[in-house]
């Protein structure tokens, strides 16, 4: 176990300190006890998203990956507001156990890239309240694999019995990462489902954006994504 600092990403979860992510008043759950109501449905809610992750990867189903997708990042962000909207959740201990080996997450993302290949890059801007910048290119593989990650990290720590473990670390990896990232995610899925629905070309993909250079053109990565989402949709183009 080691001490953990809270100003941290949480990418490095072994060297997070328990602190207070927001200003309320402490809502502190004890090692020993049994998992409540809420605890039990944050816990359900983060295990249903990692295995539908895990499942869409497959791509045993490709016409509905990107409406699964939709669904289960928007049902994951309604327990993450759940989370940001509690009290700050305190454990005892200052310490956080040793949660074993992180998972590897390669496969899943390598998977999700292949499923989503035509439509994975997309831009976002990170903070919509800080200073003007140009949008960034992302990639919805990376954010979910990621996400994945960061979720199973707790989910070690509730199987383990460590309820107040799990909770801290689903709240304030919430508020500080995996919250913004699957609203950017959501955001991008939306979007392409709206081009469809709307009849709304989607734009070419901007000069410089990182597309892994895969010998296609600008023209012919708009009309995959077109095509795959109205395949997706049973509309005919």
């Amino acid at each position: 176990m080691s001490d953990r600092t809270i100003n941290q990403q949480p990418h490095t979860p072994h060297q997070q300190s328990h602190g207070e992510p927001g200003a309320h008043a402490p809502h502190v759950h004890g090692h020993g006890s049994e998992p409540d109501d809420f605890a039990v449905q944050i816990a359900d809610s983060v295990e249903s998203f990692v295995l539908a992750v895990t499942e869409v990867a497959k791509g045993d189903e490709p016409g509905s990956a990107v409406s699964l997708l939709l669904l289960e990042v928007s049902q994951l962000l309604l327990a993450g507001g759940r989370l940001g909207a509690i009290e700050d959740v305190v454990p005892e201990d200052r310490f956080e156990p040793d949660a074993g080996p992180e998972p590897d997450g390669e496969q899943l993302r390598e998977r999700l890239a292949e499923l989503l290949a035509p439509i994975d890059v997309y831009h976002e801007v990170f903070d919509p309240y800080g200073p003007p910048e140009k949008p960034n290119a992302f990639r919805i593989s990376d954010d979910l694999a990621g996400v994945v990650s960061e979720l199973q990290h707790g989910l070690t720590h509730y199987r383990e019995g460590r309820v107040s473990e799990a909770l801290w670390w689903w709240q304030f990896s919430y508020l500080s990462n995996w919250g913004t990232t699957c609203t950017a995610v959501l955001r991008a899925l939306q979007s392409l489902i709206a081009h469809v629905r709307l009849d709304s070309p989607i734009g070419a993909v901007p000069d410089g954006a990182d597309t892994d250079d895969d010998g296609l053109t600008d023209e012919q990565l708009e009309q995959q994504a077109g095509d795959l989402m109205a395949a997706e949709l049973g509309l005919g183009r």
